[in-house]
């Protein structure tokens, strides 16, 4: 069964009457270009490069890129925030996180650390998607913990040459320019760190397997090689000994974005759950109607009417350079855990059908899992959010 767009007539004050022109047009590409496809991407593991490349024909790609190099120059991340909403409420989740890994997570590196001669040459290519990008941090036995990171690169005549190893590389597959940390200086876990841009023909760079997932099946996720991939020194991105400080300033705009998918998931779940309940009956009348039924939405309805409050107030702080690392820990860490309560509870009034593949919820509740992992687990969340109190004397 496909997952129908969730309609729900929200009009929130975060949003002008652009914003909601803009969330018109995109929902009428999910349902026309996406939605028809899902179960089979779902089944391929892949979404096919073209989709985004329609998406970037129709204005939703690069949307930050400035105008001289074929974007539209709009920095305002409501337009973010709106696809990340719609995609949610499509069931897109695939989709959906490899253009937001694009446009939220990556292209901000692109802007801020580009030299003219790189904007040139990737910016026109990244507004359209024909070059499809990702950021290879994660690597087997490191985590969350960046300063562990081990792909080292060592200098060789102009420029670098990189070997190691990443995992659960989101676009990893799909991906022509992959944002890479690695070490070029062993002796500082924090001031060794260098980005690095490898491209899709590098030689040296290898792509593993299509890792196979518990959820967000049709998302490519992929393990990287770097055997020896010489990096010209035309490709580093920002200063030599940046690299972490870049990572960390860029994770508070990714948690959030993560944050806003989750919570958009969520509403998405409780509102298909209404619908469902509305229907359903059992012993003579609609489940809707038993006390149980009407006590597990409201409480439901009222955690995602706190999210969706302080997720506004975060978007907002973004748009005006004030958002706090540890606020968008605090974004990430409710709106991720509460995607999986809402999740969790919506399936069991399905009953029995909550179970079954073919209904939304159930893709959704095994695509809820990853977002309390990726971007920093919730014990990191918690650990920064621990440390933002001072509470040691």
């Amino acid at each position: 069964m496909i997952a129908h767009l969730v309609t729900d007539g929200e009009r929130r004050p975060l949003y002008d009457s652009e914003h909601e022109a803009f969330r018109h047009s995109f929902r009428a590409f999910l349902e026309s270009e996406v939605v028809p496809h899902l179960d089979e991407w779902e089944r391929d593991g892949i979404v096919p490069r073209d989709v985004f490349r329609r998406a970037g024909a129709h204005g939703f790609v690069g949307m930050a890129v400035p105008e001289e190099y074929g974007g539209a120059g709009v920095s305002d991340f409501r337009f973010n925030a709106v696809i990340g909403e719609e995609v949610q409420r499509a069931g897109a989740t695939a989709f959906g996180l490899g253009l937001t890994l694009h446009n939220d997570i990556c292209l901000p590196y692109f802007l801020s650390y580009c030299t003219v001669e790189q904007r040139e040459r990737w910016l026109p290519g990244i507004a359209t998607a024909e070059l499809w990008t990702a950021v290879a941090m994660t690597e087997p036995g490191t985590g969350s913990d960046l300063s562990a990171i081990a792909t080292r690169a060592e200098r060789s005549d102009d420029g670098w040459t990189i070997s190691g190893a990443k995992t659960f590389i989101t676009n990893g597959i799909n991906a022509d320019l992959v944002i890479t940390a690695a070490r070029t200086d062993a002796s500082d876990p924090h001031r060794g760190l260098t980005l690095f841009v490898v491209e899709r023909e590098m030689e040296g760079f290898a792509r593993g397997r299509n890792l196979e997932k518990i959820g967000q099946h049709g998302q490519d996720t992929a393990e990287l090689f770097f055997d020896g991939v010489f990096v010209p020194d035309a490709n580093v991105l920002g200063e030599i000994g940046a690299g972490f400080r870049y990572l960390v300033s860029n994770l508070a705009q990714e948690r959030l974005s993560i944050a806003i998918q989750a919570q958009a998931a969520a509403r998405a779940a409780h509102a298909e759950t209404i619908a469902y309940v509305r229907e359903r009956q059992a012993f003579g009348k609609a489940i809707g109607s038993f006390q149980n039924t009407q006590f597990v939405l409201a409480e439901l309805h009222a955690e995602l009417e706190v999210g969706q409050a302080f997720i506004d107030r975060c978007v907002e702080a973004l748009d005006d350079d004030r958002l706090a690392p540890e606020q968008a820990a605090v974004a990430k860490l409710w709106c991720t855990e509460m995607q999986g309560r809402v999740v969790d509870r919506c399936l069991q009034l399905f009953g029995g059908y909550g179970y079954m593949a073919e209904y939304p919820i159930a893709r959704r509740y095994v695509d809820a899992r990853a977002t309390r992992i990726y971007g920093g687990t919730s014990e990191i969340m918690k650990e920064i959010i621990g440390r933002s109190l001072r509470l040691e004397p």
